[in-house]
């Protein structure tokens, strides 16, 4: 029996090709989008997995309320990067705690080991804990104490690799940055080697240089509360309890910080939700979005559906032509169950062969999807003998919800009313095909409304004026060099007489880069002093100009006013109003004290989008400090990059020599704040294409059967004068009706949801009514695109010949 209903089935598929082809490549491209969105899900939901002690691992959260009103008042925002005192005083008054490792913001030191100078960027000061904390193993050396003694440093394969080549490096020494900061400058010494950290890590690095290096140069730091620099993450026991641990937070302030720091509290975040589901600032690493991975899952989802939809429609609608089969079966014997079981086997059949070609499919795009999505995914991570009973359930699923209701209706037909020629109307299935094709279409317009939407909020960050120059802006990283800003001088007038280079100007900071926070104090309008927490952009004399930066009020830093090195600050609108001050005029003249330096408020410059246009404009102050610098920007204006940075390059070699030529572009720079949104447009484009492709197979399925059940009507009434587009119309009518149900089902459902996305944005788009009719119109020119060949084709059908063979 199973082997006649497998043989009936293959003989349905090869007499059926042109519908056989439609359901199991619809289906298998839905399947094989489902998979990739489940491999790009799975990575997602795998971040920091791979810790043994994962679920123990917290870290500190830093509060700060800005009104500072009262210790009760819940912070106006939390920061992971704070102070270094908290670690050891949660480990004395909290009994749960084990173990805790504190490491330093990221630093970007330059390494040397003889010929081999190589700026690296992704290292951090830890403490020696981190190997009973964190799973990462050594490779040489022993963990408990790599990181202990003063100038120890452990290297990741490759880090080592690229400095020691096939050389063993343990013993060897690394030289840092003699001409950089305080923490940096020193011989250090190979105490291990890691492996390298897994991508699927919240926060990454290269290399580890031991706290006590830190310790050494700044030892003071770390009993300060209001100093920033530290991560702090602890291990707590197995009888730790979270809710506990928070309600007893207050006390501890209390006994430890008193009143020494209004507004600060502290909270703590699981290991487990920190790439996901944190909020908090400063963060050490990136961070995912759970919003993301919710909407490609429904993606998927929708890709799926339509894909079953399909499946649906075509069975239902060639149900005729199975009905006679139907009844004859049931003349003979044939019992119900039996032809549930037969066609839901036929179904099964096409699952399979669909995810045949489903996995062949994603086998041929996994090289695209990783360029897609910036990962790396590994097939067999998927396809193993483990993963092989969720596939087969899934496969059983799928074939079950797609052949469930053609099963159903195919074997409830009655013998008699099919064999009499009872019409597919009167069978039964053609309310339900429609309503499939508006649900179908109302999930594409969906997707339709949501690309261009996001296309249109990216194209809006690209455009938007950000308020300063970031056109043919050359940066120059050289990371605080204590002799390059000694000659910076030299290298503005060399670099501006190379004939292509308008300008230069240095910074600690420029536009999407990092900046320190500081308290600022200001007289505000009643004479009270006020200190205020906020970014400060240290710069030069030429910054301002530089930059293209509007000033409002006042003036900016002059070389003819040599007092303002010491006794000047500008700041922008929005620091004049944390003050008080509506006008921004107002602030000018008032008096300042900011990391040691007193005087009064020199001028405003207008609000510029220093931070990514997800974030709100906050108060800055821009103080000059030269000597603070760690960029060059230059000015350029050529057609001839190429040269132009041969030229600077040249300049840079003959007065830097000691360090390497690093260049980037502003704009460049600015814009890789937006690389997670920029990935989510193209992902989300490509699987709304597929997911659209879909729905146009299987309205092309449902055109040409249409066409064929009308081919007598068709023929009558060409006979009787009706043109092709008469005919046209007549086959594509009933289609666009049910496209422009979709339309208004979709845009409210899509309004809601892009609204939604776009509160991300601190700076958006508006989400306009010609949005969704340039949707519903792409989707009605699909629809009519997708029948259109097959319309025109039945039109331009010989009437004699459809009659004949009606």
């Amino acid at each position: 029996m199973l082997k006649n209903y497998i043989k009936i089935a293959w003989r349905n598929l090869l007499k059926n090709k042109v519908y056989s082809f439609i359901n199991i490549s619809g289906l298998g491209i839905g399947i094989a989008c489902c998979f990739m969105i489940f491999m790009y899900v799975q990575d997602e939901l795998s971040y920091d997995q791979y810790h043994e002690k994962k679920d123990r691992i917290y870290r500190v959260l830093h509060g700060f309320n800005e009104s500072s009103e009262s210790d009760n008042v819940k912070p106006d925002y939390y920061e992971v990067w704070g102070n270094a005192p908290v670690g050891q005083a949660l480990a004395s008054d909290f009994q749960e705690i084990e173990k805790v490792v504190q490491f330093s913001g990221r630093a970007d030191i330059l390494l040397r080991n003889g010929e081999k100078m190589f700026q690296e960027d992704g290292i951090f000061f830890m403490d020696s804990t981190v190997f009973d904390v964190f799973s990462w193993k050594l490779i040489k050396g022993d963990p408990q104490k790599a990181l202990v003694a003063p100038y120890s440093i452990v290297l990741t394969e490759t880090t080592a690799k690229k400095y020691f080549g096939d050389e063993d490096p343990m013993g060897k020494t690394l030289d840092g940055d003699p001409s950089g900061g305080r923490s940096n400058k020193g011989i250090y010494t190979v105490t291990g080697v890691m492996e390298d950290v897994p991508e699927n890590s919240h926060f990454k690095f290269n290399t580890l240089l031991s706290m006590s290096t830190f310790y050494q140069s700044r030892p003071g730091v770390f009993d300060q509360w209001g100093y920033v620099d530290f991560y702090t993450y602890f291990l707590v026991n197995d009888q730790f309890n979270p809710e506990d641990f928070e309600q007893r937070i207050p006390d501890f302030l209390e006994r430890r910080v008193g009143d020494t720091r209004p507004g600060y509290t502290i909270s703590i975040e699981s290991l487990n939700d920190t790439y996901l589901g944190s909020t908090a600032l400063r963060q050490p690493g990136e961070l995912g979005s759970m919003s993301n991975i919710y909407i490609f899952s429904i993606i998927g989802l929708f890709i799926l559906v339509i894909a079953i939809i399909n499946f649906m429609n075509l069975s239902t609608a060639r149900s005729m032509e199975r009905g006679k089969e139907v009844g004859i079966r049931k003349t003979i014997g044939a019992d119900r169950k039996g032809l549930i079981f037969q066609f839901l086997g036929e179904s099964l059949i096409i699952v399979v062969i669909a995810s045949v070609l489903a996995s062949i499919l994603v086998t041929i795009m996994l090289p695209f999807m990783a360029d897609l999505t910036a990962k790396s995914f590994d097939i067999s991570m998927f396809i193993s003998w483990g993963m092989f009973p969720v596939f087969l359930g899934i496969i059983l699923l799928i074939g079950l919800i797609a052949g469930s209701y053609p099963s159903f209706v195919l074997s409830s037909f009655k013998p008699a009313a099919i064999l009499k020629g009872t019409s597919l109307k009167e069978v039964g299935g053609v309310s339900l095909r429609k309503g499939l094709v508006i649900f179908q279409f109302t999930l594409s317009i969906i997707l339709i409304s949501g690309t261009i939407i996001v296309y249109t909020q990216m194209e809006h960050i690209l455009e938007k004026n950000l308020g300063f120059d970031q056109e043919r802006m050359l940066v120059l990283d050289y990371n605080y060099d204590v002799e390059v800003n000694k000659k910076l001088d030299n290298l503005k007038n060399e670099m501006e007489a190379i004939p292509s280079v308008l300008s230069m100007a240095a910074a600690r900071s420029v536009p999407g880069s990092y900046f320190p926070k500081a308290g600022t104090t200001i007289e505000t309008e009643s004479g009270e002093l006020r200190e205020e927490i906020q970014p400060i952009f240290q710069v030069d004399v030429d910054f301002i100009p530089q930059m293209g930066l509007e000033l409002v009020e006042g003036r900016g830093y002059s070389r003819d006013f040599p007092s303002d090195l010491d006794n000047a600050l500008v700041v922008n609108e929005s620091a004049a109003r944390q003050y008080g001050y509506s006008n921004p005029a107002d602030i000018v003249g008032k008096k300042f004290s900011q990391w040691g330096k007193e005087g009064q408020v020199i001028g405003v410059v207008k609000d510029f989008n220093y931070e990514s246009l997800h974030k709100k404009i906050e108060p800055l102050t821009l103080m000059l400090e030269r000597f603070a610098s760690r960029f060059i920007i230059l000015k350029v204006n050529s057609d001839d990059l190429p040269a132009t940075i041969a030229s600077v390059e040249s300049v840079w070699e003959s007065i830097a020599p000691h360090r390497p030529f690093l260049y980037s572009f502003l704009d460049d720079d600015f814009n890789k704040q937006y690389i997670a949104d920029f990935r989510f447009k193209k992902l989300f484009t490509v699987f709304s294409i597929l997911a659209i492709l879909i729905s146009c197979l299987g309205l092309l399925g449902l055109a040409t059967y249409t066409a064929e059940t009308r081919t007598k009507e068709i023929g009558i009434r060409k006979v009787l004068g009706a043109g092709v587009s008469n005919i046209v119309g007549l086959l594509s009518k009933d289609f666009i009706k049910l496209v422009l149900v979709a339309i208004v089902i979709a845009t409210p459902i899509s309004w809601h949801a892009m609204n939604l996305w776009l509160e991300d944005f601190a700076f958006r788009v508006n989400v306009n009514w010609w949005t969704y009719a340039t949707a519903g119109l792409l989707a009605i020119i699909v629809a009519l695109l997708t029948i259109s060949f097959q319309s025109i084709k039945a039109a331009l059908m010989n009437p004699v010949k459809s009659l004949k063979n009606e």
